[in-house]
């Protein structure tokens, strides 16, 4: 009966490294010397072994058993009286995972100084109405041995055929069940002959951090939050586990003397993630080392106390739905208990109860919902991290990677694995620092190229303040940078011809910045890889082998690897509009070709490097229209903060098609549809997309002059410059509104400029 009580393979196994995992413990805890090491080492069945003869090993360096527990560890029904401080909780936990793989196990264990292995082996197929089970005995080589080996044999075969086939995916397992305990103990986990590897989080340097807020009501939110809260000590029945008044003489519950003062602490961090996942986010809860829970989301949940019929209300994300969140978090709850299967924590317990309350309030976390409902402000730790890094926009401000224009979501991802798989250059943050630094120095080079070649003088001193350099001026009063430019490229043509090339890699370097997102790997299955260090020539114009100039230049060096520099001020991207990939593509095609003496012309390599290279630059209806909902959907929650003084004034504009499609919205909304959506403006949360544009239009001083967007409005002297200062943003809105609600696909000119005005519309956004 056991033996079908539902135990997951590999949770048969962790049970059995709990068990290990417990001794080293105490052996730490002791202060005593180990010279043998913590370890634990599980053999799996081989892939191509017939099936009756499998077996599982798990076999540890701790200080074995003596003859006495043992026979209390394998007696089905026994309980350590230690719940609070082992992983092995129940001792059930042996005899099921045991039996849930198979029917025979042999146990052999043996202290230091011990002349032989003593054992034992239960076999179910054998085991008679007394359940006495076959004592062992070994000789010992060693008399200093120690530690004890569970063998499993007669192995089921679903369980079986799973072990064959999963060394890796079990590795990946206990990598992420384990993390804590492999990277902060001196322990190791070894699989199948490989050791396992902690799963460590990808999250952002403490260092890091944004501004939340303006003015005196500014805060920096670090990017990572340490927690270590404590409560008043009370007494845990080592019986039963419930937690009561420290001064109790006899558990409330069970009725045991056996009580003990402990303390309740909750202890670890909760942080930003350096990429965004659909999945893989949300909060790990542990229990003396182990991870109960992974990537948990009940903290992102909300049920109002004095409404608790109107349904949970998802928090976060909100709006990155579609790309999905960033807050992760380690946890630790040791006073709270946890389920027979270790798969989740009481619920019901006032400790976790308590321990929620903690990190993310007992109310709301979105400001407006807590003001709205009579909440105080939320200042839980979950609570600053959300309202810090809630958005999608890259730079700076949320501390997202981006490529000057828009985000690079999947490549951050990509980086992500590579931080997993150990590669040294992703260990840190820096990669993706870089990319958050370069997307704000190219964001800013376009707005000062776009100041340049405008006519108005203010935009003339904007540019001159940028750059902090006045240029030569002639004697009508105009700049004489052309002139200046021609002469820099004479000395420059005169020093190529001089050079050597590791002396020009040299200079190029020392005045270039990195782009991040084009130093990696680019190539093709049939025709190899080159490795990329892309960089952006920042003063000097950028010159051919002939001194001519040119918009990109590359150095094929040592293993595959390439030096690219960029002229981003070549006329190739301001004048005709070209991005840096196509310009990249374009030398790579005929490099790839030549290395590979490919039959494949030019234009299919750069077609197929594209499609294999660059996914994120793919004009998919799908992924721009996910984009679409989620700038509108921030676009609302912000023009929400500014319509609630006079609310009917923005409702006026309503037309009854629009009024019916956002009480739809609010009442499928869980946990919306009971209030008043209409009272403080929040109505604009379920809007159709161009009604957004109607609004702009008709209360455009609602919105302009750095509220919700950058755009000027009220100190605008001519009717005509307001009227084209706001129309620019209602362009942007209408191309989104129409990607947004379109059924069927647009073609790919209207992509395009959808795709452009996603992009020009983030950048208006105001701070």
């Amino acid at each position: 009966m056991l033996g079908e009580i539902e135990f997951a393979e590999w949770q048969c196994i962790a049970e059995l490294i709990d068990n290990s995992l417990d001794d080293f413990s105490e052996i730490r805890r002791s202060g005593q010397l180990w010279p043998g090491g913590f370890k634990v080492v599980v053999t799996l069945p081989s892939p191509k072994g017939n099936i009756r003869d499998a077996q599982v090993v798990v076999s540890d360096t701790g200080r074995g058993m003596s003859r006495e527990f043992l026979e209390q560890s394998v007696r089905a029904g026994w309980s350590s009286n230690d719940r609070f401080d082992k992983l092995g909780l129940f001792g059930m936990g042996f005899n099921v995972s045991t039996a849930r793989l198979g029917t025979r196990t042999t146990v052999l264990t043996t202290q230091a100084g011990d002349s032989t292995w003593t054992g034992v082996e239960i076999d179910f197929d054998v085991l008679k109405d007394d359940f006495e089970a076959k004592d062992l005995f070994e000789p010992k080589g060693d008399i200093s041995d120690h530690g004890s080996t569970v063998t499993i044999s007669n192995l089921k075969r679903q369980q079986a055929e799973w072990l064959q086939r999963s060394a890796s995916q079990l590795r990946d397992i206990l990598g992420r069940v384990y993390s804590w305990v492999l990277t902060n103990t001196p322990t190791e986990i070894w699989v199948g002959g490989v050791k396992v590897q902690p799963r460590r989080p990808c999250i952002w340097d403490p260092s890091r951090a944004v501004t939340f807020g303006s003015g005196q009501n500014a805060e920096k939110i670090p990017a990572v939050i340490e927690i270590d809260e404590s409560y008043e000590p009370a007494s845990a029945c080592m019986a039963c586990g419930h937690w009561q008044d420290r001064y109790n003489q006899t558990c409330e519950n069970c009725t045991s003397e056996s009580l003990q003062v402990r303390e309740r602490r909750i202890h670890g961090w909760v942080g930003i993630q350096r990429h965004l996942d659909k999945r893989d986010f949300g909060i790990d809860f542990l229990r003396n080392g182990r991870k109960i829970l992974q990537a948990d989301k009940r903290v992102f949940d909300w049920v109002n106390p004095h409404d608790p019929v109107s349904g949970i209300e998802t928090e976060y994300p909100v709006d990155m739905v579609h790309q999905g969140g960033r807050i992760v978090g380690e946890i630790h709850l040791d006073h709270v208990p946890v389920t027979y299967s270790k798969s989740s924590f009481e619920y019901a317990d006032r400790g976790w109860r308590a321990a929620m309350d903690f990190l993310r309030g007992p109310g709301p976390i979105l400001p407006k919902s807590a003001e709205r409902l009579g909440f105080s402000q939320n200042r839980s730790p979950i609570a600053r991290l959300v309202q810090g890094y809630r958005r999608t926009e890259p730079g700076y401000r949320n501390l997202i990677p981006g490529d000057g224009n828009r985000p690079i979501h999947e490549l951050t991802r990509e980086w992500a694995l590579n931080f997993w798989s150990g590669e040294s250059a992703y260990q840190s943050d820096e990669k993706w620092w870089e990319a958050v630094v370069s997307h704000e120095e190219r964001r800013q080079a376009a707005r000062v190229e776009a100041a340049v070649a405008g006519d108005e003088g203010p935009d003339d001193f904007a540019v001159r303040e940028a750059l902090a350099f006045e240029p030569p001026m002639n004697n009508s009063g105009a700049s004489n940078q052309k002139a200046t430019g021609n002469a820099v490229e004479s000395v420059l043509q005169r020093s190529i011809l001089e050079e050597t090339v590791q002396e020009r890699l040299n200079r190029l370097a020392d005045d270039s910045r990195s782009v991040p997102d084009l130093c990696r790997s680019f190539g093709l299955p049939d025709l190899g890889s080159l490795r990329l260090d892309t960089r952006i020539s920042v003063d000097s114009p950028l010159l051919d082998d002939s001194g001519n100039p040119t918009p990109i230049w590359m150095k094929v060096g040592a293993g595959g690897t390439v030096a690219v520099f960029i002229d981003a001020k070549h006329e190739l991207f301001g004048r005709f509009g070209a991005t840096f990939e196509d310009a990249l593509l374009i030398e790579l095609a005929p490099l790839l070709k030549v290395r590979s003496t490919s039959s494949l012309s030019h234009s299919q390599i750069v077609a197929s490097l594209r499609s294999l290279c660059l996914q994120q630059s793919a004009i998919d209806f799908s992924t721009l229209k996910n984009q679409a909902n989620d700038l509108l959907a921030d676009v609302r929650t912000r023009m929400v903060d500014f319509i609630g003084d006079d609310p009917q004034r923005a409702i006026q504009y309503l037309t009854p098609d629009e009024r019916t499609v956002i009480e739809s919205g609010a009442i499928s909304h869980a946990g919306q549809g009971r209030r008043d959506i209409w009272a403080e403006g929040d109505f604009l949360l379920y809007a159709p997309p161009m009604y957004l544009t109607t609004l702009l239009e008709s209360w455009p001083e609602a919105f302009m002059d750095g509220k919700v967007f950058q755009g000027p409005f009220e100190n605008l002297l001519s009717a005509a410059s307001r009227r084209l200062s706001v129309a620019k943003v209602v362009g942007y809105l209408n191309d989104l509104a129409f990607v947004a609600s379109a059924q069927a696909k647009p073609n790919v000119a209207q992509l395009q400029r959808a795709r452009w005005s996603a992009s020009l519309l983030t950048a208006e956004l105001a701070e």
